[in-house]
């Protein structure tokens, strides 16, 4: 299963080096991570896409409340959230396929952020499921690359 975790931590050098490291030492798989500054400089966010059963994910919280510059740890699968990605993406781009590939960029909410003659490169933000589904659209089209911020991810407001 599929778990999103939220941490919070002291803004430091290494941090993310402790994270990634418990992960590998005890042979637990990093999907994605994602950290940035919170609203307070001192502190910030990793947002971590891992896939387990309940009790590997709960060793995996345990570790991370273990580590030194950790604040809180915080699994937010099963709790109310709003979770986002980002997707860049570049294309082949043709007279053909132009119009099409426009009206799809628009179905997807999506940005051009870049264009050439032979190539279109777009910005898609949305749930990952948005972004696998407009990958998959796309990829007839001719992707010829793409990058993805991995999860950020915070709760529901009140």
């Amino acid at each position: 299963m599929k778990h999103l975790i939220s941490v919070l931590v002291e803004n430091k050098f290494g941090t993310l080096n402790r994270v990634a490291s418990m992960f590998s030492a005890r042979g637990f798989n990093l999907e994605s991570i994602s950290i940035g500054e919170t609203e307070d400089p001192e502190i910030s966010r990793m947002t971590i896409v891992t896939r387990g059963d309940d009790q590997i994910v709960g060793q995996v919280l345990k570790q991370l409340n273990r580590l030194i510059d950790t604040i809180k740890v915080t699994d937010l699968t099963r709790q109310p959230h709003v979770e986002r990605e980002l997707l860049l993406m570049t294309m082949k781009l043709s007279k053909a396929t132009q119009h099409e590939i426009f009206e799809l960029i628009n179905v997807f909410k999506g940005k051009v952020v870049d264009i050439k003659q032979k190539s279109i490169t777009i910005e898609v933000i949305g749930s990952p499921d948005k972004v696998n589904t407009t990958i998959d659209i796309f990829r007839p089209y001719g992707i010829r690359e793409l990058a993805r911020s991995g999860a950020v991810a915070i709760h529901r407001g009140e």
